[in-house]
């Protein structure tokens, strides 16, 4: 097959086209199939269009909400949007639970971002750090007007230090600036600081004394990038309650579940196999609600992940421990998020989310993701310690297999009847659809 060129220049029916003629055998059915999740509403589809770049469809995801969420007081109903089976009840049944017993804490304890200039130097180290002390003025004077509306909201930049890096890496030297955005992500107003910042360095340095011929020409920026590593930036969820308290339909035995549910949090606080799935759970809950409020998961993945690992051993993000007779379960994550800008304008969905939720400004944005991952990961280790995980993940996941199958309405309405007693596994589904369907 040969390179196409300018395909970007190409419209979306023609894309689609060159698509179906070069990957696939029966051309007009997959012309049709991908135009049949095109939207009925033409600016609608044209909004999504131009999203990103190369578009010929839209990919759906299921949008679905968890209630009874009560967060220092409130309640919410928290959207949410994932694929995976019983992600969302989950969250809801840890909802209800806390819901009866105080319901959840969130603070946020700090919201500083970070962002870095990488340069490299050859020369003096007194020399250059003369030269940043002497344009520390002129790194905020240039950016006055990037910072402007920024420091309206009372925003803006912190602080910019010169970082000496040269042990680990020959003549390399960093701008670590830190910032406060408010309530928007701040991706583009940091990468638009950190550029200008950049900018004062090349010009500077070409007129600073004390830098001989050969040091101003050594002085090259590297680039110039936002960090999603934002360690500075944390929301604290909690939840607490007597032992007693924790008494329901099934937790027969508090105090021994209390017990095995804080071992449980241990292994993964010392088992970087367990602390892994453990913390992939509680991105289950945070990167559904980030993904419905248009923020970006990748980003959020990263960060946490890193911070995970920021003692030099990856750990768990949660942990449990009994104290006179209380339980206390709570996590500290790593949250740079928005609540304006970007998609949160623009997506339809994003918008109905972040009025579901009471139009929260960013740190309200941050306590009630970090709730959902806290809560995704009480139902987890809840499953794990008492009745087993994949009873209740099973049985959810029986519907995407009887789709898989192409069952009828007749053998749906058996099939679930059937697995009310049985433990739930594809290749039993398959066994008894096959045997349905012979009889």
């Amino acid at each position: 097959m040969d390179i196409v060129n300018g395909f970007s220049k190409l419209s979306k029916e023609q894309k689609i086209d060159w698509l179906a003629e070069n990957y696939f055998i029966d051309n007009q059915a997959i012309i049709y199939f991908l135009k049949s999740y095109w939207n009925n509403d033409e600016a609608l589809q044209k909004l999504h269009d131009e999203f990103i770049e190369n578009t010929i469809t839209n990919f759906y995801l299921p949008l679905g909400v968890a209630p009874n969420f009560i967060i220092n007081g409130k309640t919410y109903a928290v959207p949410m949007v994932i694929e995976e089976s019983s992600v969302v009840a989950a969250a809801a049944n840890a909802a209800k639970f806390w819901s009866q017993r105080g319901g959840f804490k969130a603070t946020v304890l700090s919201t500083e971002k970070i962002g870095n200039v990488h340069f490299m130097f050859e020369g003096s180290k007194q020399k250059i750090e003369q030269f940043i002390k002497q344009v520390q003025p002129m790194f905020r004077e240039r950016t006055a007007e990037i910072t402007r509306n920024m420091e309206k909201r009372g925003g803006g930049i912190l602080k910019i230090d010169l970082v000496d890096k040269t042990a680990e890496l020959a003549n390399y030297y960093q701008l670590h600036a830190t910032f406060d955005t408010k309530d928007s992500m701040g991706a583009n107003f940091i990468n638009s600081c950190l550029e200008e910042f950049a900018n004062v360095l090349r010009e500077e340095s070409m007129k600073f004394e004390d830098f001989t011929e050969n040091e101003r020409k050594s002085l090259q920026i590297v680039m110039s990038i936002l960090s999603n590593y934002v360690p500075n930036c944390v929301v604290r969820a909690e939840v607490s309650c007597k032992i007693d308290d924790l008494k329901s339909k099934e937790i027969e035995n508090p105090k021994e579940f209390a017990e095995r549910f804080v071992q449980a949090v241990r292994i993964a606080e010392i088992e970087t196999y367990r602390a892994v799935t453990h913390n992939k759970g509680i991105m289950n809950g945070v990167d559904a609600v980030v993904l419905a409020t248009g923020n970006d998961f990748r980003a959020i993945e990263s960060g946490v992940h890193s911070f995970a690992a920021k003692d030099g051993k990856y750990t768990s993000l949660s942990h449990a421990e009994i104290v006179d007779d209380e339980f206390l379960f709570w996590l500290d994550l790593p949250l740079a998020l928005g609540t304006v800008g970007g998609l949160t304008n623009l997506h339809p969905m994003v918008k109905f989310a972040l009025e579901l939720l009471g139009k929260p400004n960013a740190n309200e944005l941050m306590q009630i993701i970090a709730v959902a991952g806290l809560a995704q990961n009480f139902a987890a280790i809840k499953s794990l310690t008492t009745t087993g995980i994949q009873q209740g993940h099973m049985k959810m996941h029986l519907m995407n297999i009887l789709n898989q199958l192409e069952a009828t309405s007749e053998e749906r309405a058996k099939v679930v009847k059937h697995f009310e007693s049985q433990t739930v596994s594809h290749s039993a589904v398959v066994s008894f659809v096959e045997h349905l369907r012979k009889e």
